[in-house]
């Protein structure tokens, strides 16, 4: 019966082993074990040339990297939401569910977690294996599946695909595109091994930006001495809170969110009015005395964090609902619907949605105030190299001289792309005459076109922003893996004679491995 399992079953491949594939590995691992042979899926792949869980936005040991959520929002299992904690408190962690841990627990808790779901599913008669490359494109569907091609040049067979690649190409900061590629120039401060690495002692070091990333930069950066300078167009540094965690208690104005009206043309209003009213309900002093109104953003910083001190800020418990009621609210809405909004609404995702933990802003000040880090504005409006220096000029300021800019202007979201004749899905990069996948169906899967068939190809976590408001919300990401792990695990075994070629690990390695 055990053999029969093998030759009927489906084989999956998962592309990306950060925390979205690590979630629908551990979540279809556990779909599969409760059922009898012959089981639907008899193998699993994750395609990443990285270990679980190591990838840009957790893999990175140095402590100063802290998630910038509370560890109780971490779990990457959608039904165990203490999973993580469990995890931390496992490996001797005595802090609170609210805290911010160091990134690299969140990989640690990956790789474990993966390791166990390995030893699982070959109890239950699943092949799990690792390729340690990355995917490039994804063959439509045919009578024989799907043809995954690696960066190796190798291709897997499989009857269904799992797209959970989070982001890695930097945005192009305005004014720098000339210099790509530079020697002094770092288009991103992770790993955060490039600045301990690679910058001279005591640099002069212009850092591009002024949220997450650039504060990651600047902590990186002041912590092994050098002179630090902020600028972004904005001017703005996120907003301060305690940490990103789940919410205190119901919020019943937000729960209107997800039932408004598309069509709506006041829909900003009434969403505006929901979120006012549902801080009301935690705390009756007035939104303007919980936030600071400073215009220099050093002072805002100060005085937000004051307030976190204080417990006068009651508006970051409304976040977690809020995001996830947009979440909900969010397919019902058009594409140039969805764009509109998060365009009138970028203020409150720059500042508020992604705000800085408490513990980082306090960091941040000491180096202000020691003089190490400072932020300048306006942004540059012209940049050179000459005489073995950066040439920076800014609107009514003489200009001054770095020895490296470092790019922390964060990343593009992460997009797929049709080949011209639509008979592969490019997962790295754009090719001619390509055609961009801007929408998911309700499933979260690919379409080829409006009249096409959907493709046994599903995406899950960063790539479903094109249907999905802030999709790296970690707990909808692990929802959205169990939703597809469940899918896979009811599916039907493929027709005998389809897919029956050894299952991984089994058989010699070839071009094409079934």
């Amino acid at each position: 019966m055990g053999r029969i399992a093998r030759i009927t079953g489906r084989d999956v491949v998962i592309v990306g082993g950060g925390v979205a594939g690590t979630s629908v590995l551990l979540q279809l691992v556990r779909a599969l074990a409760g059922r009898r042979p012959p089981l639907p899926v008899r193998s699993v792949r994750v395609v990443d040339p990285h270990p679980a869980g190591w990838g840009l936005a957790f893999g990175d040991d140095d402590p100063l990297l802290l998630c910038n959520t509370a560890a109780e929002l971490n779990s990457l299992l959608a039904d165990r939401p203490g999973d993580f904690v469990d995890h931390l408190r496992e490996h001797g962690w005595t802090g609170t569910a609210k805290d911010c841990v160091p990134r690299a627990r969140m990989a640690e808790y990956c790789a474990d977690r993966s390791a166990e779901a390995r030893e699982q599913a070959a109890r239950t008669g699943v092949a799990v294996e690792h390729v340690r490359a990355s995917a490039r494109s994804i063959g439509a569907g045919g009578p024989d599946g799907h043809r995954v091609r690696l960066s190796t040049g190798e291709e897997l067979r499989a009857d269904d695909v799992v797209v959970c690649t989070g982001v890695h190409r930097p945005r192009v900061p305005d004014g720098f595109a000339a210099f790509l590629g530079h020697p002094r120039y770092l288009d991103s401060p992770y790993p955060a091994s490039r600045i301990r690495e690679g910058l001279r002692p005591g640099s002069r070091v212009l850092v591009l930006g002024s949220h997450q990333s650039a504060a990651d930069a600047a902590l990186l950066l002041c912590r092994d001495g050098h002179r630090t300078t902020l600028t972004s167009p904005s001017g703005r540094l996120p907003a301060v809170r305690e940490s990103l965690a789940a919410p205190l208690r119901p919020y019943p104005p937000l729960e209107r969110i997800s039932r408004l009206d598309p069509a709506d043309p006041c829909l900003e209003d009434r969403l505006v009015r929901c979120v006012v009213e549902a801080i009301r309900l935690h705390d009756r002093r007035p939104l303007r005395r919980q936030v600071s109104r400073a215009c220099d953003p050093v002072q805002r910083l100060r005085e937000e964090t004051a307030l976190v001190e204080e417990g006068a800020c009651a508006w970051p418990d409304v976040m977690v609902p809020l995001i996830e009621q947009l979440i909900a609210l969010g397919p019902a809405l058009p594409p140039g619907r969805l764009r509109e909004l998060a365009a009138e609404f970028a203020w409150m995702t720059g500042r508020y949605a992604t705000a800085l933990s408490h513990v980082n802003a306090r960091r941040l000040l000491a180096h202000f105030d020691s003089g190490a880090l400072r932020m300048v504005r306006p942004y540059p409006r012209s940049v050179s190299f000459e005489g073995g220096a950066w040439r920076v000029e800014r609107s009514g300021a003489a200009p001054e001289r770095f020895d490296y800019v470092v790019n922390a202007t964060g990343f593009g979201p992460p997009l797929l792309h049709w080949d011209r004749e639509k008979t592969a899905l490019h997962v790295d990069g754009e090719p001619d005459g390509g055609t961009a996948v801007s929408r998911l169906e309700g499933d979260l899967r690919v379409r080829s076109g409006p009249e096409a068939p959907p493709e046994h190809v599903w995406v899950v976590g960063v790539g479903t922003h094109v249907r999905i408001p802030f999709a790296n919300h970690l707990r909808n990401v692990a929802r959205q893996a169990r939703q597809v792990a469940d899918r896979l695990a009811q599916a039907g075994p493929v027709p005998a004679g389809r897919g029956e070629g050894a299952a991984p690990g089994t058989g010699a390695q070839a071009r094409i491995r079934a």
